[in-house]
């Protein structure tokens, strides 16, 4: 099933997706991410804002993402990882992240990225290395799409090259279903 869903996601890379300049894309979160450590001068208020930020992208992606890929629902939170690592992260930055370290009750595992777009070109200053979570956008990604589709999740960086680790690995753990709500307007 997994190599299913590789296969759709490589085809509507290369079939249905409008692309930019992926330097242009970098050069501009990075901008971002600048600013932002200027203009909070804290780390962990940087990090809490680009989840923000990844968050409200996440609620606006899934719309998009289903559009093109025709996925229906999933029938459970390990499908679910697989689609988002296969096809998802496929679909909006061309990689596939591996989908590992799974729980016993299946309701948390870990993204292993074994390349970051967003990390190219980039190098922390010292005293950013161990507090910025440089790509936190993309935890809340996971957590606003999951979310539109009525899985609350709690995503976090639990290591990062940026920071000197060996690999990158976000954290993925289901929470539970959620009704059919409205969002809180203030994520």
């Amino acid at each position: 099933m997994a190599k299913q869903y590789k296969t759709l996601g490589e085809e509507i890379w290369k079939n249905r997706v409008e692309t930019i300049s992926a330097e242009l894309f970098i050069f501009t979160y990075g901008s971002l991410v600048t600013q932002l450590v200027k203009d909070y001068e804290d780390y962990d208020q940087v990090n809490a804002h680009l989840e923000k930020m990844g968050y409200n992208i996440g609620v606006r992606l899934i719309e998009d993402f289903l559009a093109r890929s025709g996925w229906g629902r999933c029938t459970d939170f390990r499908e679910t990882m697989e689609v988002v690592s296969k096809i998802g992260f496929k679909m909006f930055l061309n990689i596939t992240p591996t989908v590992t370290h799974w729980s016993a009750d299946s309701k948390a595992c870990s993204l292993i990225l074994d390349e970051n777009p967003l990390n190219d070109f980039v190098e922390l200053p010292p005293e950013a290395q161990h507090k910025l979570w440089y790509s936190n956008a993309l935890c809340g990604v996971l957590r606003g799409a999951l979310e539109m589709v009525q899985m609350q999740v709690e995503a976090k960086f639990t290591s990062c090259v940026l920071r000197g680790d060996d690999i990158s690995e976000i954290q993925v753990k289901f929470v539970r279903h959620l009704q059919e709500e409205v969002p809180d307007p203030d994520d």
